[in-house]
This record gives C-alpha cells, sequence and structure tokens, in this order.
C-alpha cells in the first residue's frame, strides 16, 4: 500500500505547482483539466463558475514522494487542517534553502533550529495554508 496526500486548492492549483516546482524542485507528472475530461461533472459535484480551464486532477513529485492535487470545486475557500508535510533534507544548507523558499509569502510557526533530534528542524504554513515540517535527517 501506499499512502500519498492529495490537497485541494480550490482555484489554485497552477499557482501553487509553480511555486512547488520552484520552492522544492516538484516535478509534473501529470495535469488533467476539467475541459479535458471526457465526462462532465455530475450537477451535485460541479465545481464554481468557471471551472473549465481549472485543474481536475495532478500528480507531482517532491524527491521519492507524489503528491497529488486539484482546484476541487473551484470555491476558493481552501483549508488545511490537522496534517501537516514533513520534508526531510539531507543537509541543514538544503533544509534552510527549502524552509525560506516554502515560507515566502506564508507564515513561520516554529523558525529552523537546532533541536534535540536533529541539527534542523522548523515548521511553516505557506502561502496556501499547507502546513510544512522541515528537517535534517536525523543523525
Amino acid at each position: 500500500m501506499i499512502v500519498q496526500p492529495y490537497l485541494h486548492f480550490e482555484g489554485r492549483c497552477d499557482e501553487a505547482i509553480e511555486f512547488y516546482k520552484k520552492a522544492v524542485d516538484a516535478q509534473v507528472d501529470m495535469v488533467l483539466r476539467y475541459k479535458d475530461s471526457p465526462v462532465k461533472p455530475q450537477e451535485d459535484c460541479k465545481p464554481e463558475a468557471g471551472y473549465e480551464d481549472k485543474v481536475m486532477h495532478s500528480a507531482f513529485r517532491i524527491g521519492e514522494t507524489t503528491v497529488m492535487a486539484t482546484d476541487g470545486f473551484n470555491s476558493g475557500k481552501q483549508e488545511f487542517k490537522g496534517i501537516s508535510l514533513s520534508l526531510t533534507c539531507a543537509s541543514d544548507a538544503e533544509a534552510k534553502k527549502r524552509f525560506d523558499a516554502l515560507a515566502e509569502g506564508g507564515k513561520v510557526t516554529m523558525p529552523l533550529g537546532k533541536t534535540f533530534f536533529t541539527s534542523s528542524f522548523g515548521m511553516l504554513t505557506d502561502k496556501f495554508g499547507v502546513d510544512w515540517m522541515i528537517l535534517t535527517m536525523p543523525r
């Protein structure tokens, strides 16, 4: 079995993918737009108006992990609660680089620093509301 995060950006998926490409070197595997689907959404599952060019499904890789994402219902009301993405880096320098990039436009909740369990650990919420924990490989 594999567990993979599936993020609903509610209208900002393209922007999020571009951000993650720069911040964490995300590699895009696929993007499927609503207008390209051979099946139209059911009336009770139809996104908000103007959804045709929005992302129905996407997949991108951050390191060895595949993250899936969508614009969902294109409501503009994204909420990521009760979950964080944890990014483990090979070095303190890489952790700082990724932390700073992900924090751009977001909010640092715990500055990156040395802890009892690793040489670098910090937490932030990125500009899309996704919570991240960044750390180096514990030694």
